[in-house]
């Protein structure tokens, strides 16, 4: 049987939607259609993977997709409405409110009463929902009604009701690793029917910081540039003035050699050398994850029982690239090179873990010392094992001299400490306690030279 005319308004709202489209930034019309055309997120979406598990049955239920802009939030939200066959309802947290989702779901109860079609409510900024505006959602989301996607830029831990999130699964979407920057850059330049030079395209990936919107809106621009200039290439110079940042990129052996820098300046206790080094870097496009991770390190190996607290800001700046992201948490990563450089130095973590390690591997295995052991209550009353041992808070001075190592290894100093910082403060209570020839600081010192590790 022939289908019916299309009506004049049908056809008024197709040719609406095809200018729109047409219309539409590179993002929008990049967008991809189908969980084999999204770029990145592997770990949900590869063969095999959950989320693609139940997208592929069409057993999902309620979702909240968490991560960095431009990780492909919505637009997995659309490709799940049209793999499952749903309709795809989409709401905006910030300017919708209990009103809007109760008409949505009142939608979806008539689309399922009619026609048997499942609905997919997709709300963006989950997290600014209030606690009414959640509770308004519950009913739905509980009987199945709609099924929601809520996509959010915040830990939906602490932003998402309980009883919400007690109904959804959370999936964490990752930020876009270079080379599928990569790919995104050269899929939307086959579809615009340009190229772009190497030099441009590896910059390109730099700076859109894992953000596949970011890299495609500033491709765009690049592309508009070059055309400006009569050509369909795209070089480093379009995405330099796109992007109005000056190119900074440095090779494999210059990495090395730059965080080489950026490490012994810090040791070296000279903060604005550190600062310059760390500007360089993130103006060079490197992982702000990678420098935060050198900075977690050092603040043990360079600085150490010096001053315990470096360890301590290193992890929140290293935490505040996670939580906060570029270019906001440069503050951060700039707080911990300030603290690290200024920090006392002393790198006995290292060397007494190095003395540890070396013991463990050459001695034998000692057993544990009875009075040290882990027992039943039942084998130290009928065989005696696990006595021997006193308990440290028992004593008015909480300390208790006994061997708490095996016999092979039993005296062996690992940990000498140096007369910096803090770390003077702790020498100072390990000799009261065990005796001045086992923590002779100053004389260890004298005597002592620490193996100044390559980088």
């Amino acid at each position: 049987m022939p289908s019916p005319p299309r009506q004049p308004d049908d056809l008024f709202e197709a040719a609406l939607r095809e200018r729109v489209r047409e219309r539409a930034p590179l993002a929008a019309r990049m967008r991809p259609r189908s969980i084999d055309d999204i770029v990145g997120q592997r770990h949900l979406l590869g063969p095999g993977a959950p989320l693609r598990a139940l997208i592929e049955s069409d057993r999902l239920s309620s979702i909240i997709l968490w991560g960095p802009p431009g990780t492909g939030k919505t637009t997995l939200a659309s490709v799940v409405a049209t793999q499952t066959s749903r309709e795809f309802v989409a709401l905006s947290a910030v300017t919708a409110g209990v009103k809007d989702v109760r008409e949505v779901l009142e939608g979806a109860r008539r689309r399922l009463a009619e026609d048997a079609s499942g609905t997919i409510l997709f709300l963006d900024e989950v997290h600014r929902f209030n606690k009414s505006q959640q509770d308004a959602l519950l009913p739905g989301v509980e009987s199945g009604i709609v099924t929601l996607i809520g996509a959010t830029t915040e830990n939906p831990f602490f932003e998402v009701n309980a009883p919400l999130l007690s109904r959804s699964t959370v999936f964490r979407l990752e930020p876009l690793s270079p080379d599928d920057l990569v790919l995104v850059i050269d899929r939307a330049l086959r579809h615009e029917g340009a190229d772009i030079d190497d030099e441009g395209r590896a910059h390109l990936a730099d700076l859109a910081g894992g953000d596949g919107r970011a890299a495609l809106t500033t491709l765009e621009m690049a592309l508009a540039l070059a055309e400006a200039d009569g050509r369909r290439r795209v070089s480093l110079s379009d995405v330099e003035r796109a992007r109005q940042s000056r190119v900074l990129r440095y090779g494999e052996d210059d990495h090395y050699d730059v965080i080489s820098a950026f490490i012994k300046s810090i040791r070296g206790s000279d903060p604005d050398a550190g600062l310059y080094w760390l500007a360089r870097m993130l103006q060079a496009g490197e992982d702000a994850r990678f420098i935060a991770r050198r900075l977690v390190i050092l603040a043990s190996e360079d600085v150490g029982m010096a001053d315990p607290t470096a360890l301590l800001v290193a992890d929140a700046a290293a935490r505040a690239v996670e939580f906060v992201g570029l270019p906001e948490a440069q503050l951060n990563l700039a707080h911990a090179v300030l603290h690290l450089a200024a920090a006392p130095k002393s790198n006995t973590v290292m060397a007494a873990l190095a003395r540890a390690a070396e013991d463990a591997a050459r001695t034998p295995g000692g057993p544990v010392p009875g009075p040290l052991r882990s027992v039943h209550p039942y084998q130290r009353r009928k065989l005696k094992e696990g006595d021997g041992y006193r308990y440290p808070h028992n004593e008015p001075s909480g300390f208790v001299e006994q061997e708490y190592r095996p016999s092979e290894v039993a005296g062996r100093v690992y940990y000498r400490p140096s007369p910096h910082g803090a770390e003077a403060g702790a020498a100072e209570r390990l000799r009261r306690l065990w005796g001045d020839a086992a923590y002779d600081s100053e004389e260890w010192w004298r005597f002592e030279k620490f193996h100044d590790p390559s980088r």
